[in-house]
């Protein structure tokens, strides 16, 4: 019975079931109650809050409210005594690990944040609007892909202004697609000389780096985990990685440079060398920052322009117009489509 009435009455004094309410209220009322009466409710007795008349069997007594409230406390202070204890030993516990920690970690200096792995984008978020607030000089980015969706570009936005309002420099570095996105030319007008922006055929994976002393760079493909990097030799490499793209890079605010070609864009150039290299259609597409639909194209346009009907041909006539970025002797000419003479049939 004791065991059913525990399953069915789950509680403890301190919060009576209605049933047990009732029936302990009306015991202290009337003195006793019939031992039927607590039949239902078990819980009176195991809790002690009953007990047997020992005049009588039959009919249960109450342990008065102030007995019971005076072992309630007593059992609150003894497991107060014991979650203090526990804190103690855990706090003492802990403090002799990080004494261990200390004692291995001592001759690294900084080492240990040197590179944090920051997993869920929440995460990157927090350290890197902790590095903006930090951030006093020089904000340096490789933003890769194509046109940059509003979305992207709303995402940093807060941190952008807030960078410009102390009157921090950005470089922001794309691929040459990102030159056709209203998006980039909106936040540019917006963010004034405070942005430069430059742009080349293709960049290195996502980087930003504050005051080259703290950079954030992708840890996975889709960008749910990112590395924050504070060691002085790495943060040494990826500005000099940078200075020389960099370099090589054209004002956003420029043209682009003529192939010298006619009928060849600037694109298609830069296709024709991935091309010469053996790349496939998705890692030139990836690369340029461009969908593999649009690679494609290019490459038909190519192949149509320098008049190759095959891959293979279109190779040769690639390198014959020195489109794969070899210097050219004494180029052979290139025969466009429609021109060719009979003698070079």
């Amino acid at each position: 019975m004791a065991g059913h009435g525990a399953q069915e009455h789950p509680h403890g004094a301190d919060r009576l079931c209605a049933a047990g309410d009732r029936v302990y209220s009306r015991a202290v009322r009337r003195g006793r109650v019939p031992r039927r009466d607590a039949e239902p409710v078990p819980c009176l007795l195991e809790l002690a809050l009953l007990h047997p008349d020992p005049d009588d069997m039959d009919w249960l007594v109450p342990t008065s409210p102030q007995e019971v409230m005076t072992r309630l406390l007593r059992g609150v202070q003894e497991e107060v005594s014991a979650s203090q204890r526990r804190v103690g030993s855990a706090v003492e516990a802990f403090e002799w690990y990080a004494g261990l920690g200390r004692a291995v970690q001592a001759p690294a200096g900084a080492e240990s944040t040197a590179i944090r792995v920051l997993d869920g984008l929440s995460r990157i978020q927090a350290a890197m609007d902790e590095a903006t607030q930090a951030c006093t000089t020089e904000v340096l980015t490789v933003q890769p892909g194509g046109i940059r969706r509003e979305a992207e570009l709303s995402e940093g936005l807060h941190r952008a202004l807030a960078l410009r309002g102390r009157g921090v420099r950005m470089r922001d570095m794309y691929t040459h697609v990102a030159r056709h996105g209203q998006g980039l030319l909106n936040y540019l007008e917006l963010m004034g000389d405070a942005v430069e922006a430059r742009t080349l055929d293709e960049v290195i994976d996502r980087l930003i780096l504050f005051d080259r002393t703290v950079a954030f760079i992708p840890a996975n493909t889709d960008r749910t985990m990112a590395l924050e990097l504070r060691h002085p030799g790495l943060i040494a490499y990826l500005v000099t990685v940078f200075e020389r793209l960099w370099r090589l890079a054209i004002p956003l605010t420029a043209p682009l440079p003529d192939t010298g070609i006619e009928g060849i864009s600037h694109r298609e150039q830069s296709i024709a060398a991935l091309l010469a290299e053996g790349h496939q259609d998705a890692v030139i597409a990836e690369r340029l920052g461009i969908s593999v639909r649009t690679a494609r194209a290019h490459i038909a346009r190519l192949s149509e322009t320098l008049g190759a009907a095959s891959r293979t041909q279109l190779g040769v006539r690639i390198a014959q117009a020195g489109l794969d970025g070899s210097p050219r002797g004494a180029p052979a000419p290139v025969i466009l489509p429609g021109r060719e003479s009979r003698t070079a049939r």
